[in-house]
């Protein structure tokens, strides 16, 4: 049991995971936003980043929690300064995903670069994301 438990919070099986995670997270989000294109078309990128963005956040979150932190519940108070301070620093990553994907979208004015834009910011985003997220959100109890 002490062996799976060290097994799965190894640098490389944690970055495997985030990475993969990640790309879940990116997938989810890209589907959210091209359904909602097909569904709604609209000259306004919003409503697809508005809505491909609530689909990522929340997948990521319950990955995260579960899958990167191995986060288990301790109290309601710890529990949502968590969801808030996730929601703060997702906040601000997802303005850096924004910034590039409204950006290339502004500049080439394409489907592929808008979706070049939006790969690059997230991953930005979700290298910085983990970094507060470790040191904020998920950190480990004091001894």
């Amino acid at each position: 049991m002490a062996r799976q438990s060290s097994e799965r919070s190894t640098s490389a099986g944690i970055a495997a995971r985030y990475f993969a995670f990640a790309m879940l997270s990116t997938a989810a989000n890209f589907a959210v936003q091209a359904a909602v294109m097909e569904l709604a078309p609209s000259p306004s990128l919003m409503p697809s980043i508005l809505a491909g963005t609530a689909a990522g956040f929340g997948l990521k979150y319950l990955l995260d929690k579960r899958w990167i932190f191995f986060d288990g519940y301790t109290s309601y108070g710890s529990e949502m300064l968590k969801v808030v301070l996730y929601g703060v620093f997702s906040v601000l990553t997802t303005l850096i995903f924004w910034g590039f994907e409204i950006t290339f979208w502004t500049i080439w004015k394409t489907e592929l670069a808008k979706y070049t834009g939006g790969a690059l910011g997230l991953a930005i985003g979700y290298i910085s994301k983990y970094t507060l997220d470790r040191k904020f959100v998920f950190k480990p109890e004091e001894a």
